[in-house]
């Protein structure tokens, strides 16, 4: 273990042998670090706060800071990371509040960027972007290879579906489907069509990709069918196409609806 002289780590705290910690580095609590984690100068780490393996936690940041909630009273709730994540400079990630669950969830390989923050019970998964001043109010859940562009701001409760690319500026007030790609704020959201330069990156073959591209124009681009009707289209002549029953899947779970217009509209 390399910790630097001026660092300050709580007693209660479980820090790895492997571990680094910087020059006025504070770990605050019964924070665990696992092995080949760096934690860098300014950092601090506090609460319940649980990283993995092979992270780089960057200079400045906030890491498991008390839920932004004007009904949490100092409950006992964590934040959780996985392992090789990248959490850079002045970025802020906060623990979860009893009433969503008492659990904020990073999963792992992600990079959040500079001054990003990531809000109290927020779900996010692997393989995750979020560029420069991405925002997360709380209880969102980022799927899989998503990737949200620079001053992103998403509305407390929505989801953004696996390898969706959310462009830059955006205002997100609705559940964004898996593989898309949207821009715009509020109500002038709009989608583009599937993501498929995303998807090749990702190693889906063309095959998924044409079946999702079909999927999107019956969801999107057909005026004249009921959404009902488009999804029941989609579960009867794609049923053996995972993935487009993942996109139909995420309609049928939403709670506060499914962005709609398309840039065309």
């Amino acid at each position: 273990m390399s910790i630097h002289t001026t660092a300050i780590v709580d007693p209660r705290a479980q820090i790895d042998s492997s571990v680094i910690l910087e020059p006025y580095v504070t770990i605050d609590g019964p924070v665990s670090i696992g092995a080949n984690t760096r934690v860098c100068a300014h950092a601090v780490v506090s609460g319940k706060t649980t990283i993995g393996s092979g992270n780089v936690i960057g200079s400045f940041t906030s890491v498991g800071a008390p839920p932004q909630d004007l009904h949490y009273k100092g409950e006992e709730t964590e934040l959780i990371i996985g392992d090789d994540n990248q959490i850079r400079e002045y970025a802020s990630i906060h623990r979860g509040t009893n009433k969503g669950g008492g659990k904020t969830v990073i999963g792992d390989r992600n990079m959040i960027m500079a001054y990003s923050h990531i809000a109290h019970d927020c779900i996010i998964g692997n393989n995750v972007i979020m560029a420069n001043v991405a925002t997360l109010a709380g209880h969102v859940e980022i799927g899989n290879h998503a990737n949200l562009g620079g001053l992103v701001a998403v509305h407390q409760f929505c989801r953004i579906g696996a390898h969706a690319y959310v462009g830059g500026m955006s205002g997100i007030s609705l559940d964004v489907p898996p593989f898309v790609i949207m821009e715009g704020t509020r109500n002038r959201m709009r989608i583009a069509g599937i993501n498929k330069i995303g998807l090749r990156r990702a190693g889906m073959d063309r095959d998924t990709i044409k079946q999702l591209d079909a999927a999107f124009k019956l969801l999107f681009r057909s005026p004249h069918l009921l959404l009902k009707d488009a999804l029941a289209q989609i579960e009867e002549d794609m049923a053996d196409c995972a993935e487009v029953q993942t996109l139909a899947a995420f309609f049928q779970t939403s709670k506060r609806g499914v962005v709609k217009r398309t840039i065309d509209d």
